[in-house]
């Protein structure tokens, strides 16, 4: 199944290529295949409900994390480096959101992050997908239909901009040397 859907994403991405107009930006076509790749994991599920089945847990060996660990960031870095990333490389959905990446105004391809006031610190990630207007459309994983911080797979949401505590960019060029390892 996953092997399905990341063929999928190549030939997406192959086609996406060749259609797009020459003057299309190095971001523009970054964020498309970060986006690409994230989508064809939507509908992804846990297998036993306890964060874990086999496209759930290479998400959280990308991490560095075990099998039951939540996998919202960790999801974000397996989409990262099945687009040639080095970086991110974490589970702790904090740690996505560094003073030198973050940014003001959302935009396709960047991570977003929900702050929890109970916990008080976000824990809750995702990728800007697309914005219209005031709401953003993003991949999470992690999540349900409710839009919850520990759900059952990987879902495409809409949240209104103001329910997101801030975003970052690791869009980087230099990030990008060689394959991911």
């Amino acid at each position: 199944m996953a092997t399905v859907r990341i063929l999928l994403c190549l030939l997406y991405l192959a086609f996406a290529g060749r259609s797009r107009l020459f003057g299309s930006s190095t971001v523009e076509k970054e964020s498309d295949a970060l986006i690409a790749i994230a989508q064809s994991q939507v509908g992804v599920k846990e297998a036993k409900g306890n964060n874990d089945g086999v496209e759930v847990e290479a998400y959280l060996a990308v991490a560095g994390l075990k099998k039951g660990e939540p996998w919202c960031a960790a999801f974000l870095s397996w989409v990262f480096k099945q687009a040639g990333y080095h970086q991110p490389r974490t589970g702790w959905s904090p740690a996505l959101f560094p003073e030198d990446r973050k940014v003001k105004t959302p935009s396709p391809g960047l991570v977003f992050g929900i702050y929890f006031p109970t916990l008080k610190r976000i824990s809750h990630c995702g990728i800007v997908e697309r914005v219209k207007g005031s709401w953003v459309t993003g991949i999470e994983g992690n999540t349900n239909l409710n839009g919850s911080r520990d759900g059952d797979g990987v879902y495409r949401k809409l949240r209104h901009v103001k329910t997101i505590y801030c975003y970052a960019n690791w869009m980087n060029n230099h990030q990008k040397k060689g394959p991911a390892k």
